[in-house]
């Protein structure tokens, strides 16, 4: 049965929760659901940012605005290195700093005269952007752009002329770079050479995105796409719903405070997903001093469980040095990390089990509708109140990974995991929200079989996939 018809068994689950004392409370009307592109987004779960431009050769992690075109000379740039790396790491894209605060383009802009065109780089001739673009297409990887409003050099910021400027810009690379996966903008809005500070008018800004790039999601802390995390730690809150209410809100200053960027509200009414970021080094430009300062393997690992684990997406910043190469320091970190984060999750003990409601009141539906929640297929699912996973034998396990149909909502609130022990069942583990992905760590445990239970939600949460590992 397809899951765009699960709905038609929508009635006879409510009895099986009946059935189970765990009737949900229903909440009228729809429950705000992703579109195709967020969909995308959130399969693509972690990516890479390159933090790039004269920052990297003048040790700056904000630039004035003030410096000379001619310090941007990468003398070794490779994007395919950059490439080769982040699908080492297990990354499924990367983002760039198409420009940053200061203002200089990465690109040969029309519209500023503060850009690789006017450096010595390949005697002006050069791009990054098509470069690290079209490197992504050969490597397979999705490409995204950020694009500061703030700019520190060009002498019409602060003026309404600017956002003619600005949108000007967008459009070069909306339009010139193939296609585009996310849109980043962050909320800084500082002075510029005038001293003046830019009233930004988003609206236009995203018209154009959806114009030209409709397969986009946009990034900042009020979407559209997703959202800030409130944090640059690249973690969030175990409870995090993908919906949130922005009225009253706006991007920066005016943004949700952090907490609620963290957790996202509950019934909120927009959907709007967490995006973690984080840089492997203290700062997010390359920093010779900081080469021994990148985050381990073990270190990132922790981040992805608190990021990815937990329904949001991950992006993680690796800066490229002076050569426009990623320093061997972060390549082997990221090149260990995704090796471990194969390990562990390459046996996964579930699939392919049997698996059966718990009470005897949801038997009337065939077995095979049930397999659904281990047939490794995400695209299947099934509203459950409780299961159980049978292993046919006892087993070694200590992280369960649930996921829910997101496609139809989130609602899953509260989760249960119980161990069959000395006849009765021992709670082992318990967490709230699932989302997209949630996975659920607890002590080294030994049993045959499990209990799930969803015990609280919006309507019968629908499980797509239930996994079980030991790492």
């Amino acid at each position: 049965m397809s899951t765009k018809n699960v709905n038609l068994l929508f009635v006879l689950a409510l009895q099986c929760s009946v059935l189970s004392g765990q009737l949900p409370p229903l909440r009228p009307g729809k429950l705000p659901q992703p579109t195709p592109a967020q969909l995308r987004w959130h399969d693509t779960e972690f990516y890479l940012f390159f933090h790039f431009g004269p920052n990297t050769f003048t040790n700056l992690e904000w630039g004035h605005g003030t410096e000379a075109e001619e310090l941007f000379n990468p003398t070794a740039l490779d994007c395919d290195q950059w490439c080769r790396v982040a699908q080492q790491a297990g990354a499924r894209g990367v983002l760039i700093t198409a420009k940053h605060h200061d203002g200089f383009c990465l690109w040969p802009s029309q519209f500023s005269r503060h850009t690789v065109r006017e450096s010595p780089w390949k005697n002006g001739q050069g791009d990054v952007l098509r470069e690290l673009s079209e490197a992504c297409r050969r490597h397979g990887l999705k490409f995204g752009v950020y694009l500061s409003p703030w700019d520190r050099n060009h002498p019409q910021y602060g003026t309404p002329e600017y956002n003619d400027v600005y949108a000007q810009t967008l459009t070069e690379l909306l339009t010139q770079y193939g296609d585009l996966f996310e849109v980043w903008w962050d909320g800084a809005n500082g002075e510029g050479p005038n001293g003046k500070k830019q009233v930004y008018d988003f609206h236009r800004f995203e018209k154009l995105v959806v114009q030209y790039q409709p397969n986009a999601v946009i990034f900042s802390d009020i979407g559209p796409g997703c959202r800030w995390a409130g944090n640059e730690q690249g973690t969030v809150n175990e409870t995090n719903w993908c919906t949130l209410d922005t009225a009253g809100f706006g991007r920066g200053a005016t943004g949700p405070p952090a907490d609620t960027l963290q957790r996202g509200n509950r019934y909120g009414a927009q959907w709007i997903p967490a995006e973690c970021d984080v840089s492997i080094r203290p700062g997010w430009f390359y920093h010779a001093e900081e080469d021994n300062k990148v985050k381990s393997p073990e270190q990132l690992m922790n981040i992805y469980l608190q990021s990815v684990g937990r329904g949001a997406n991950l992006i993680l910043n690796v800066p490229p040095d002076r050569r426009g190469r990623i320093h061997p320091n972060d390549s082997l970190a990221l090149t260990q990390f995704g090796a471990l984060r194969q390990k562990a999750f390459q046996h996964n003990l579930a699939r392919g089990r049997r698996i059966r409601p718990e009470h005897r009141g949801c038997l009337f539906f065939p077995a095979r509708v049930f397999q659904r929640l281990t047939d490794g297929d995400t695209q299947t699912a099934f509203p459950i109140g409780a299961c159980v996973l049978d292993l046919r034998r006892e087993r070694q396990f200590n992280t369960l990974v649930l996921r829910e149909y997101i496609a139809e909502g989130q609602r899953a609130s509260a989760v249960e995991v119980d161990i069959w022990e000395n006849e009765t069942w021992k709670k082992v583990a318990q967490t709230t929200t699932v989302g997209a992905r949630k996975v659920l760590r607890f002590p080294d445990t030994s049993a045959r079989k499990l209990r799930i239970r969803v015990s609280d939600g919006d309507w019968p949460a629908q499980i797509s996939e239930i996994e079980l590992y030991k790492f």
